[in-house]
């Protein structure tokens, strides 16, 4: 009981109660006044040092932890606890006097928090989350593929892989059709063809999906046959060059497209088809980071973005070319400009997919005259595809390879291929 009725007197708290009363109590003991004043030194003390100007260092080799955003839902909460402990000021100075005290008595270094989570020497980072193994063994394709790490894979690449619209010697034959259609017309004739995202970044895959032996034993048996039967540029290699010279992997972990890195990567294999060595000067400068909306959280029903570099290409060390295509990527977008060192100047005619269109300005840099068209424009007007290639001194044909393993890319229609073959041959260079 902590107060009494008094008859005649409102309720009382028992520190106004008289002294020799029973139930008398101190309202500030001699205990809770020390525990008052720590609580003000110690809620007040880091405020008054911010007002006169202390402010927290950076001192373990990383940035403080942000103040958590009304917008991350609960994470809000839990962010709130490392943006704390890393704003208290002197917090250096208080870790370092602790640091000296662990080690001066008890001989080792003072185990330290990493944003909430005790460690000793050197971090270890945890291996990323597999979705898979909390989950039953999968029966079905599914339309986006949950990696480790929150990654996310475009499902279709193991669909298509493992049931084709046309088994693989026909994939190869076409497009060896089509090579023979450009170059017997006396022009010549570039296929690259864009690596899966789960064919360059396998190693976020989770463990178990539905088709995983299938679809690898069909994108190493598309591999290992493509350039033989076809002639294509084979770009893996230069991707997981510049994937470790830059310390990350080319592609996003939302998206299915290679970044704009790998987008650089293909404006030089191609230039480098087109004429060996004219990619010797070029200059590869990064300008700034933007956001992008990622196409495989709207699979889920979701939004999500990707942060990307972009970059400038010049291709003679001093002028850069590299330019944002806004038209109609169905109706063909003609880029030309003077012809300088380290650039293509035969006319180039470009036939792509989304990979293309999504690094289009790099495409376009080490070029004086290119034309780039979707390749889905043939369903339309196959026929003026074609006369469109018929002008062109060079023809490159990019394809994602999960429309080529899977046997659906358009150009591989033989109607297509009629119109393609009938028009280059009425225009020959």
């Amino acid at each position: 009981m902590s107060s009494e009725r008094i008859k005649g007197l409102p309720v009382l708290h028992e520190s106004f109660l008289p002294r020799e009363h029973a139930l008398y109590r101190p309202r500030h003991g001699d205990r809770q006044r020390p525990a008052l004043v720590a609580a003000l030194v110690f809620f007040c003390a880091p405020l008054l040092l911010l007002g006169v100007g202390v402010r927290p260092a950076e001192f373990e080799n990383r940035e403080l932890a942000p103040f958590p955003s009304v917008t991350d839902g609960w994470a809000f909460f839990t962010g709130l606890g490392a943006w704390a402990d890393d704003h208290v000021p002197l917090r250096d100075a208080a870790v370092a006097a602790a640091d000296g005290v662990s080690r001066g008595v008890f001989g080792e270094p003072l185990p330290r928090p990493e944003h909430g989570r005790e460690v000793a020497g050197p971090i270890q980072v945890p291996p990323p989350k597999d979705p898979s193994l909390d989950r039953p063994e999968p029966t079905a394709y599914v339309d986006v593929i949950e990696g480790k790490g929150d990654w996310l894979y475009l499902g279709f690449d193991v669909k298509g892989a493992c049931e084709p619209a046309l088994p693989p010697d026909e994939v190869f034959a076409r497009l060896a059709r089509l090579r023979r259609a450009v170059e017997t017309s006396g022009r010549r004739f570039v296929l690259l063809v864009a690596p899966n995202k789960s064919t360059a970044v396998p190693e976020n895959l989770p463990a178990r999906y539905f088709g995983r032996a299938c679809a690898d034993r069909a994108r190493d048996q598309f591999w290992s046959r493509l350039v033989g039967r076809t002639g294509a540029l084979d770009v893996r290699s230069a991707l997981r060059q510049a994937a470790a010279e830059s310390g990350g992997p080319l592609y996003t972990d939302l998206d299915t497209h290679w970044n704009h890195q790998g987008g650089v990567v293909a404006a030089r294999a191609v230039a480098e088809a087109v004429r060996p060595g004219v990619t010797r000067d070029w200059e590869v400068n990064p300008t700034t980071r933007v956001r992008l909306p990622a196409d495989l959280p709207l699979l889920l029903g979701r939004k999500g973005e990707v942060e990307v570099q972009q970059y400038e290409i010049e291709p003679d060390g001093q002028h850069g070319r590299t330019e944002l295509l806004r038209g109609d990527p169905y109706t063909p977008q003609r880029v030309t400009r003077p012809a300088i060192p380290g650039v293509v100047d035969e006319k180039v005619g470009l036939l792509g997919d989304s990979f293309a269109f999504y690094v289009a300005q790099y495409l376009v840099a080490g070029f004086a005259d290119i034309t780039l068209q979707h390749g889905d424009a043939v369903n339309a007007d196959p026929h003026a595809v074609a006369r469109m290639l018929a002008e062109q001194d060079v023809v490159v044909f990019e394809a994602a390879e999960r429309n080529l393993v899977g046997g659906i890319n358009p150009l591989l229609q033989p109607q297509v291929l009629d119109v393609i073959e009938g028009e280059l041959a009425k225009s020959p260079r």
